[in-house]
């Protein structure tokens, strides 16, 4: 039986709202609103959902990156929201984040080999040679070469930064690697390269990866199993050949539907969303998605559904499963 290297309990990010002459509290945005998930050691757990549906503030807050407002952060058994900064900064060796954007995550006035040495120092390497040596293995590791090292950020194609955010995550053999959209500003062709580069890392230094995307495909792709999450809530966990094959929560369907195939002539159902999203500063009670739900029933306009096994390691927030 595998352990689970990460579990993540109740997890609440608030953000307040300011406003008035003073200042004063007018109200939050449930960023994310009560999620939890167990992540096993070398698993890759997708996490997808539409834009502002709380992805990117869940990886975050789960390093810390954000103060979570609420909920226990449990990493290798040791719950993480109550270190104080030093005892966080000695964990940061084991959790990394690669960013989304790998234009604005990279600084423009350093070297290749200072972004990358930067960790490496942080977290004890002294002596300059070994790093430098360690610098020269990582490039190679993620299919740079050693004499990008004495380049700057702004002399690499979009692709070629990634894998220098990526060298940089690994720098000091991290356990667990949060991936926040790390191909959305990619093109497909550069995109495809990133994700094997990304498979092959985890087989060969034994990663677990939370993969943040909203591109369904691309977490088909690489993921082991898959969390659909809509509005700061986790609305259906599944392993993936699971979801894509039998989607249950009627979200889920939906933005399964959407996603296009490649043959013409294959008709595909189409399930169309009524209305927007709701405002997470104000989201609906009971079932978030019942004002769009074509399935919703008078009991999810006032009860919030639990998220519940419904089948074999098949987690959904839905009133049709109770």
């Amino acid at each position: 039986m595998q352990k689970p290297i990460l579990e993540v309990n109740g997890l609440k990010k608030y953000f307040d709202l300011k406003g008035g002459v003073f200042g004063r509290k007018v109200g939050e945005v449930k960023a994310v609103d009560d999620v939890s998930f167990t992540v096993m050691e070398g698993e890759i757990l997708g996490i997808v959902g539409e834009s502002g549906c709380g992805k990117s503030t869940t990886g975050k807050s789960i390093l810390r990156l954000i103060e979570p407002s609420e909920g226990e952060v449990k990493f290798e058994d040791q719950d993480i929201t109550h270190l104080n900064d030093e005892e966080m900064r000695k964990l940061r060796r084991d959790m990394q984040i690669i960013f989304q954007d790998p234009y604005a995550s990279l600084n423009p006035r350093h070297t290749v080999e200072k972004i990358i040495s930067e960790p490496l120092l942080v977290h004890g390497i002294k002596d300059s040679k070994q790093r430098k040596q360690r610098i020269h293995e990582l490039l190679e590791v993620v299919g740079l070469s050693s004499y990008h090292a004495s380049r700057y950020p702004h002399q690499f194609s979009g692709g070629q930064r990634q894998r220098i955010g990526i060298a940089r995550a690994l720098a000091n053999n991290p356990k667990l690697i949060i991936c926040d959209e790390p191909v959305s500003a990619l093109d497909v062709s550069v995109q495809s390269q990133i994700l094997n580069l990304m498979e092959e890392l985890r087989d060969e230094f034994n990663l677990t990866y939370i993969f943040i995307a909203h591109d369904l495909s691309v977490v088909k792709h690489i993921s082991d199993r898959v969390g659909v999450m809509y509005l700061g809530r986790m609305v259906e966990l599944a392993d993936k050949d699971t979801l894509y094959s039998n989607p249950k929560h009627p979200y889920t369907q939906a933005l399964l539907s959407a996603v296009p195939v490649p043959d013409p002539d294959e008709k595909k159902e189409r399930v169309i969303l009524e209305g927007d999203v709701p405002s997470p500063s104000n989201p609906p009670a009971g079932c978030a998605f019942h004002t769009r739900c074509p399935k919703a029933m008078d009991i999810c306009k006032e009860i919030r559904p639990q998220f519940e096994e419904i089948g074999d390691n098949h987690f959904v927030a839905c009133h049709l499963y109770e």
